[in-house]
């Protein structure tokens, strides 16, 4: 059981705190609005009013999105090339709409899940401690 969480805080769970962040809801209360355009953070939530401040995902979301995207699209040009050998130009609209559609449309729900999580495990940057020599 999670001892820090306080009283206006109640504890959730890994799964719980994930649900929140693919519906791109807040990680503290999963009602507020976690956007305020397509991939612009809210400055605070409009319910609990936790301020977002705190967030930094870096570039997580779009490395895993580029690797799923370029795994699913590579395979299939692959499979196309290898069996049906089209020209080049069918290639490009083949796959130019894919690339599009594989990273753009999970890129704001896997970058509210990482913030998620990032909340849900208090996920903070890297501090030097003192230790007695």
């Amino acid at each position: 059981m999670n001892d820090t969480a306080g009283p206006s805080e109640p504890v959730t769970t890994v799964l719980q705190s994930a649900m929140r962040g693919l519906a791109c809801k807040c990680p503290r209360c999963g009602q507020g609005k976690l956007y305020a355009g397509f991939l612009t953070l809210a400055p605070s939530c409009d319910r609990c009013g936790l301020d977002y401040a705190f967030i930094d995902t870096g570039d997580g979301p779009a490395i895993f999105i580029i690797m799923l995207a370029g795994a699913i699209v590579v395979g299939c040009a692959l499979v196309v090339e290898v069996k049906y050998q089209p020209p080049y130009w069918l290639h490009a609209v083949l796959w130019l709409p894919l690339i599009l559609a594989t990273t753009l449309l999970p890129l704001r729900a896997m970058k509210s899940l990482l913030i998620s999580l990032q909340f849900h495990h208090k996920a903070a940057p890297g501090r030097l401690v003192d230790r007695a020599k």
